[in-house]
């Protein structure tokens, strides 16, 4: 994601990251070098960065996934990739493993 920035390519970030993001600097999990309000406030104002809403249309599609992966939010991501056609950066070994969207490396 630091070399699209750099490269000043668009980066998507389903809303339902912001969630997780929140939760994992709320419980002491974060990783990142950056405070929370410094990384909201990246997403917020950085041109390169859009936030993709929870729309009726990825909605459906969450449910069209049927039963292929158990966590709300990772189906809310991977049908926001699929909504928009967009590949999706993640580690996540179920997501990955899923082929249920186009992975970038």
């Amino acid at each position: 994601m630091r070399e699209a920035v750099r490269r000043r390519e668009p980066v998507a970030i389903s809303a339902i990251t912001l969630l997780e993001i929140a939760v994992l600097f709320g419980e002491g999990k974060s990783q990142s070098e950056l405070r929370l309000d410094e990384l909201l406030n990246e997403f917020d104002s950085n041109p390169a960065f859009q936030i993709l809403p929870l729309t009726v249309e990825v909605a459906a599609e969450i449910a069209a996934l049927g039963r292929s992966l158990r966590d709300p939010a990772d189906r809310t991501i991977v049908s926001t990739a699929r909504v928009w056609r967009l590949g999706l950066v993640t580690s996540d070994r179920r997501i990955i493993d899923s082929g249920l969207v186009r992975i970038v490396a």
